[in-house]
């Protein structure tokens, strides 16, 4: 199963090795499932870790060296997609659309723009919602 971690997850999962959403980018990237993340979402996750996070700029970039070589980086594809009108913030549409391009079965997100749309593919999850699923 095909997993788009979104940049949410991604940012807190570096934050804390102790945090749920760490558990369920591990989870993502362990076999039967194959962990993606879209370009965009390193473009923010390295925006917000220099903004909020400075001093931890280093422990960012150690978690991102990781990832990058258990993850597909997918692109962000310029034709937008009808399912995109479901999601509130039109920053976060590009997400939904790389979603649905690189064929991912579950977006893991905690942006409630995404859980509280009525988009059912991908399968919207948070992180504790994916981190209690059996597979």
């Amino acid at each position: 199963m095909r997993v788009l971690i979104d940049s949410n997850i991604l940012i807190s999962a570096a934050y804390s090795n102790d945090s749920v959403p760490h558990q369920a980018f591990k989870k993502a990237v362990e076999t039967p499932y194959q962990g993606l993340i879209c370009e965009q979402s390193l473009e923010e996750l390295r925006r917000v870790y220099n903004r909020k996070f400075p001093d931890k700029v280093h422990i960012f970039e150690r978690f991102i060296a990781a990832a990058l070589s258990v993850v597909e980086i997918v692109p962000v594809p310029l034709s937008r997609h009808p399912d995109e009108d479901e999601i509130r913030d039109i920053d976060d549409r590009p997400i939904l659309r790389a979603a649905i391009e690189a064929k991912a079965d579950i977006l893991l997100t905690g942006d409630k723009d995404f859980t509280e749309s009525s988009v059912l593919n991908p399968k919207i999850m948070t992180a504790a919602q994916f981190v209690q699923t059996d597979n």
